[in-house]
């Protein structure tokens, strides 16, 4: 599941500010290029270099109040802003940390130092104070950067409860501590996974590729393990001939965060409620999309449901096709359950496409992916890389890159992209670890995922699905850095959260194109080219399985559903399984899977970037499909039109409402009609 999406810290999302001013950096004033990691690579220096940097931002909010006289965008804003560096500048490196590190007494330091922060993070957002200093700078000489930024953030502040009676302001100082804390558990549970089942020998791993089987030793026994993790959940799912393996290794899968996860979720559901009423809404999906580009819990309702019914016939015709699949194997068979919808998909594509997605995987080896996808953007959008050797690390599977424009570095990057215990190893996501401002900071980002590959002899042999899925993430990386002319931190953050995938899902169109392929995708053994005829096949198969396959517009809504109706009423009515069962029914289908409760798997009701926001996966991949349409379809890699797509939709950042990067880029509003050509799109 692309999670996609640059992973700020969610939690200061409605508090970055800043405006672009344009203030040149003063003579005291250094280019921050320092490694995040070199000060805190162990539990002591983590938590001495964080409370250091809690402590400056407390001065600086002292000295922020204490101003005398007219406010400013000099002696207001920009220390506003500055406050706000040093609170990502704690919570980014202890997302990181906590996700990722090997060590649990480093993972406990980065959660102590996430609370600390979202404690102060909270305390400015509920501060009248601030939000008095903030409204009385006069920015009516500013540019209109500034002035939209200063509107949207005073709206925030409104929004989050800045501006409630002192009773109000305390009671939601102390939901949002307990809050975060509940979703920290939610997640913590999930990276805690340790299912997995067992197979009595290599004979139950029938149809598996042979460099999987081959990293899965057998112990004395001759028995195999196999994880719930994704690097062992996508194969087994997709190619275990065995119905029983895959049953057996579905059930674990949707079951990683249960049981522990349903009370933490009842918990954050009441929370949420509550917080929402002191914030003036009904409920909490009221308050969470009220910022975002769809603006109603009834335009996100009505977008689900018009989506699902644009695929409501394709979904019929896909099913059909499996379960006439099916019967071959099961004669009389009546339907397809959740542990057999990727396998028959894939089935049907191999024999009624006349493709077999196990034929690419030798054409993507893990470096050559990686590489291609450097080398792909490079020439969209004119960066240049270079590796870095000396940054320190935590763990040594971690490589360190800087991305360039004109020779000079505008931003850092870390790929952890294999899986290992302790890590969070469920889907693919960007950490910003320190958000860059021009003249001031290179910003840093980690990209986690958990792709094959890391170890002596393994190649590492991405499926396409994965390969796609690390360009989409890389895309959020450029995003990030290719917005270097931003003046202030707030400006990074895209004002929609909705807007924030639709970047890197257009850039996952260079995945399907023959001529981008043939750049990097060369066989890990021969160094043969992929064949066009095959990337054809695989174009022309993928065309089944759009409406109910792995990643499929119906899956999606399904989820969208879930989140949604967990937060669009009374908690106390909330049955999250039946919730769960009911959005399956409606949206897939194959049968609710009784025993499962894949709602304590969800990670992005524990982000607050998604909450019950999960429609805006779909909501940006019809803006994305919009864009793209203006690509010359027959040469993707020519610059012209990908430069003005990243100096108009990318380099500006948030220094803009979304639509009018859309606008900008596109002459006109989006329109949902190149989404709907691309879903009913003919095979044949």
């Amino acid at each position: 599941m692309k999670q996609l999406r640059i992973a700020v810290v969610a939690v200061l999302v409605s508090l970055y500010a800043g405006v672009a001013v344009h203030v040149a950096p003063t003579a005291s004033e250094r280019v921050d290029t320092a490694p995040f990691f070199a000060p805190v690579a162990d539990p002591v220096s983590f938590k001495t270099t964080m409370d250091a940097r809690l402590a400056e931002a407390r001065q600086m909010l002292d000295a922020l109040l204490a101003v005398k006289g007219p406010r400013t965008v000099d002696n207001t804003l920009r220390p506003y802003d500055d406050i706000q560096i040093k609170l990502t500048d704690v919570a980014g490196p202890a997302a990181v940390v906590f996700a990722v590190h090997p060590a649990e007494s480093m993972r406990q330091a980065a959660s102590e130092a996430a609370q600390r922060a979202r404690a102060m993070s909270t305390d400015i957002g509920l501060n009248r104070a601030v939000y008095n200093a903030l409204a009385a700078i006069d920015v009516s000489r500013a540019d209109a950067a500034t002035k939209y930024y200063m509107q949207r953030e005073l709206r925030e502040f409104r929004r989050n409860g800045g501006d409630r009676d002192e009773a109000a302001r305390e009671r939601i100082k102390q939901l949002r501590s307990d809050l975060a804390a509940a979703q920290q558990e939610f997640l913590a549970n999930i990276r805690a996974n340790n299912r997995q089942i067992t197979v009595a020998s290599a004979a139950d791993l029938e149809g598996l590729p042979a460099d999987f089987i081959l990293r899965h030793k057998p112990d004395a026994s001759g028995a195999i393990a196999i994880s719930t993790g994704d690097s062992d959940a996508r194969p087994i799912l997709t190619f275990a001939k065995k119905e029983d393996v895959r049953k057996r290794l579905y059930m674990e899968w949707a079951n990683i965060g249960y049981p522990a996860n349903v009370d933490v979720l009842n918990r954050i559901l009441t929370m949420r409620a509550e917080l929402a009423k002191l914030l003036g809404f009904d409920t909490w999906a009221a308050y969470d999309i009220s910022g975002s580009m769809a603006g109603s819990v009834q335009a996100v309702s009505d977008f689900i449901d018009r989506v699902a019914a644009e695929s409501s016939a394709k979904a019929a015709r896909e099913y059909d096709e499996l379960l006439k699949r099916k019967r071959q194997d099961v004669p009389g068979a009546t339907a397809i359950n959740a542990w057999e919808s990727v396998y028959y998909t894939e089935l049907v594509r191999k024999e009624q496409y006349d493709f077999d997605v196990r034929l690419l995987r030798p054409y993507f080896p893990y470096d050559r992916v990686r590489q291609g996808v450097f080398d792909v953007a490079s020439r969209l959008f004119g960066v240049t890389y270079r590796q870095v050797k000396d940054v320190p690390v935590w763990h040594p599977t971690v490589d360190v890159y800087e991305m360039l424009d004109e020779g000079k570095p505008i931003g850092r990057f870390y790929l952890d992209t294999h899986p290992r215990p302790n890590k969070q190893n469920t889907g693919a996501i960007t950490y910003t670890v320190r958000g860059g401002v021009a003249g001031r900071r290179l910003p840093e980002i980690v990209l986690v995922a958990s792709l094959p590959g890391g170890l002596p002899g393994d190649p590492g042999l991405l499926t396409h699905n994965e390969a796609t899925t690390f360009f989409h993430e890389f895309g959020h990386l450029v995003h990030a850095f290719v917005s270097r002319d931003v003046k202030y931190l707030g400006l990074r953050t895209l004002a929609e959260r909705d807007f924030g995938e639709v970047s890197s899902q257009m850039l996952e169109e260079w995945m399907w194109d023959p001529a981008t392929l043939a750049t990097f995708a060369k066989h890990h053994e021969t160094n043969a080219p992929i064949p066009v005829s095959l990337v054809n096949q695989l174009r022309r198969a993928n065309e089944f399985g759009k409406a109910i396959g792995p990643t499929g517009v119906r899956g999606q809504m399904m989820v969208a559903r879930l989140l949604l109706s967990l937060h669009d009423r009374d908690p106390k009515s909330v049955d999250s399984t039946a919730l769960l069962r009911e959005s399956t029914q409606k949206y897939l289908p194959f049968p609710y899977v009784e025993g499962t409760h894949r709602q304590t798997v969800i990670t992005h009701f524990a982000n607050p970037t998604y909450t019950s926001s999960y429609y805006i996966y779909m909501w940006s991949l019809v803006i994305a499909k919009d864009l793209f349409s203006q690509f010359d379809q027959k040469d993707l890699l020519a610059p012209g039109v990908a430069h003005r797509f990243r100096d108009r939709v990318l380099a500006p950042g948030g220094s803009k409402p979304a639509a009018a990067l859309v606008q900008d880029f596109l002459g006109r509003p989006f329109n949902a009609r190149a989404w709907g050509t691309w879903l009913n799109r003919d095979p044949s």
